[in-house]
């Protein structure tokens, strides 16, 4: 049996450390630009991808810019994440 220690990582806290951020950068970039055009909300989600160091595939990069573009309220990105 293996005994955890104070800060070790384990997956279930890596994951909810990246859910985390990633609520972070959606709730900002839909908080700057809901009503931005698409091509804009993808190049400030990249760009807050980027500053936190997430990446996501491109599939669900998609469906969080669809999201925020179409004008909907704040989520839990958990929606988004396989």
């Amino acid at each position: 049996m293996t005994t955890s220690q104070p800060g070790d990582d384990t997956s279930a806290e890596v994951l909810e450390a990246r859910v985390e951020s990633l609520q972070a950068v959606v709730d900002r970039v839909l908080s700057w630009q809901e009503s931005a055009p698409e091509g804009t909300v993808r190049e400030e989600l990249d760009k807050a991808l980027d500053e936190v160091g997430l990446e996501l595939d491109e599939a669900t990069r998609e469906r969080i810019v669809e999201h925020i573009h179409s004008g909907e309220e704040h989520t839990d990105v958990r929606r988004f994440l396989g």
